[in-house]
């Protein structure tokens, strides 16, 4: 296999914390630098394993009750940055946005909420925008990123990172890719179903 990328530095940010122990454990002694948001960033923290704010990098907090955390250039084009073209590197370094290699994303769970009878504001509210955002831009640009949608791919993430450490391979890479698009055309599916009433 070709086109091996490293895994320097993960960007986590996920609603359900199960199952992801093992994994930044791993991360960590892989010495992968790690990124997160309020509950997941307070979670991280609390295996002992240290964490810095996604807020440190964009310089902006989390805003209007949470709804924009991730929302901002220096996360986007950490992310979406081609590390092949010069002028994208050229950017990331003037504007200091620094390299994300690893995306890990558990969505709002919307279908559980409308299922459990919420009112259509708490339902609203779990439209997930920062993370379904995340998850289109990493796999957008899985040439260079590799991206993890939901908890289905905790396994196949832990696994990888067992068997040949912090890097990932682009036949890999595109695989977790066309996982996250599922992810996202199923959840658009579902919030679409909603509003005509399904």
């Amino acid at each position: 296999m070709a086109e091996t990328r490293k895994i320097k530095r993960a960007l986590v940010s996920v609603f359900h914390k199960d199952g992801l122990d093992d994994i930044l454990r791993t991360l960590h002694s892989q010495g992968v630098e790690l990124l997160s948001t309020g509950g997941t960033q307070a979670f991280i923290e609390s295996l002992g394993i240290p964490c810095k704010k996604v807020e440190d990098v964009t310089t902006y907090p989390s805003i209007l009750g949470g709804r924009v955390k991730t929302l901002h250039p220096k996360v986007f084009g950490g992310i979406l940055g081609r590390r092949e073209l010069d002028g994208d590197r050229q950017q990331m370094a003037q504007y200091e946005i620094p390299e994300i290699d690893l995306v890990v994303v558990d969505l709002y769970p919307f279908e559980d909420t409308v299922a459990s009878g919420a009112s259509e504001a708490d339902i609203i509210e779990k439209i997930d925008i920062g993370g379904i955002s995340l998850i289109r831009a990493a796999a957008k640009n899985f040439r260079d990123v590799l991206i993890v949608p939901s908890k289905s791919e905790y396994k196949p993430l832990f696994d990888l990172l067992t068997k040949q450490g912090a890097q990932s391979e682009i036949e890999q890479r595109r695989w977790f890719a066309t996982r996250a698009f599922s992810v996202s055309s199923h959840y658009d599916t579902a919030i679409l179903a909603y509003f005509n009433g399904e």
